[in-house]
């Protein structure tokens, strides 16, 4: 009699693989910038090339349906984490380098293009694995355990580079916590090659030909989805404002005051960001995805979670107007934003999942879409630090909180479909 093996709780693997996903994207998307800050490299140098080298995660549509016909979705995730740890080790190495800005930058672009593929397999594991119910249920987990990855990169390793570069210098201080990075990953990689289940079936193909023509197929399809127009509209312009948001406001904490900075050191930016920013980050992600499954993708649903996201850039606003000097109150406004930004995020992903993921090639055409998800931030994120050398941080983010706008209207507009159970 054959013995099947019980089926383990979404809890072992969920909270290991999403801050996986998350650990090498906050350290290319926002850790980094204050890596080159602090060794010297201009703002908008800084945010052109931190948000250039995110392109992987927008391109990532060009080789995710291949995923669905090779190996399992779990060896993606394990491979995946293991080759990103090893190449942190070797960024880590090159802030030794007179170059280190050339030959680094281009050592996290090719850890961006492992982490995307990364974030493809892993959620096509989680829409293979689990129910439409389950899903919403775990929303608010991935993205908790996702910006768990925040406290660790954007607080507590940022605390800690802030600490050693008073003992050791910048470059040994920043290769001491690319390090770490690379040990976590490590960790993780071997951990998830246990503990993941498989993802379901490869759709294995025999040659190159059969597998282009399943590309072709997996491109048709995704664009013949109904209203599929209007869900990428929505899906490009809910982080129109975020973009431009979040890259800055490091640069803009890290400012001296004499340039409408708010003079913070390194370490100080770390324990806003690590502690305040961090558990108000999980507290909304996990709020938001009991409240999602409670309620269901409804419009009522979907422009709560975009106020919850857009309308907190007020805080931003507010420090870059009144400068204050309390790290309580820099803290607090930092908290306020972070719980709308972790509640309202889950409003995109559980619209991607249940909206336009659906289908045979689930984890492709999340991957496309996801794909544009990331678009949607990189592009504002590229032009933001030429904005904000324009306007000055003051004005720059009052023209993020113009830059909400579109987020409420496609929010509005989006048609929305009947949910069903079509778990495959």
């Amino acid at each position: 009699m054959l013995q099947t093996t019980p089926k383990r709780s979404p809890i072992y693997w969920i909270p290991s693989t999403w801050f996986a996903m998350g650990l090498p994207f906050v350290a290319l998307s926002a850790a980094s910038a204050i890596l080159y800050k602090n060794m010297g490299i201009g703002d908008a140098q800084i945010a052109f090339w931190t948000s250039l080298i995110m392109l992987p995660w927008t391109l990532k549509p060009l080789w995710g349906p291949f995923l669905e016909m090779f190996k399992t979705k779990k060896f993606f995730v394990y491979v995946t984490q293991l080759f990103t740890g090893i190449l942190f080790s070797f960024a880590a190495i090159s802030l030794q380098s007179s170059h280190f800005f050339s030959i680094s930058i281009g050592i996290f672009a090719i850890i961006a293009f492992s982490g995307a593929t990364h974030d493809m397999a892993a959620d096509g594991v989680y829409l293979n694995e689990l129910s439409k119910a389950d899903q919403a249920k775990y929303v608010g987990w991935q993205g908790a355990f996702y910006n768990m990855a925040k406290v660790l990169s954007g607080g507590v390793l940022v605390y800690l580079a802030g600490e050693l570069e008073k003992i050791y210098g910048v470059a040994n201080a920043w290769m001491a916590v690319l390090l770490v990075y690379a040990l976590v990953m490590l960790l993780l990689g071997f951990y998830n090659m246990k503990m993941l289940p498989t993802g379901g079936e490869t759709n294995k193909v025999d040659s190159a030909s059969a597998a282009f023509t399943t590309l072709k197929e997996v491109i048709i399809t995704f664009f013949q989805k109904k209203n599929i127009w209007f869900g990428l509209a929505f899906i490009v312009l809910y982080r129109f404002a975020e973009g431009q948001a979040i890259k800055i406001t490091p640069l803009f904490f890290k400012a001296a005051r004499t340039d409408g900075g708010l003079g913070l050191t390194t370490s100080e930016i770390g324990l806003i960001y690590g502690v305040f920013g961090a558990i108000a980050f999980v507290l909304g992600s996990i709020a938001a995805g009991y409240y999602a499954s409670n309620k269901g993708l409804t419009r009522k649903t979907l422009m709560v979670l975009c106020a919850f996201f857009n309308v907190p850039f007020l805080a931003y606003a507010f420090l870059a107007y009144a400068l204050p000097t309390s790290l309580y109150i820099i803290s607090a406004a930092v908290a306020i934003e972070y719980f709308g930004y972790g509640f309202g995020f889950v409003g995109l992903i559980l619209f991607i999942m249940q909206q336009i993921a659906p289908g045979k090639y689930k984890m492709a055409h999340y991957a496309f879409a996801g794909g544009l998800m990331n678009l949607g931030f990189m592009i504002p994120s590229m032009v933001s630090g030429y904005l904000s050398d324009f306007l000055g941080y003051k004005e720059f983010f009052l023209w993020v909180l113009v830059s909400t706008i579109p987020a409420f209207l496609v929010s509005w507009f989006v048609p929305l479909r009947k949910i069903e159970d079509d778990k495959e």
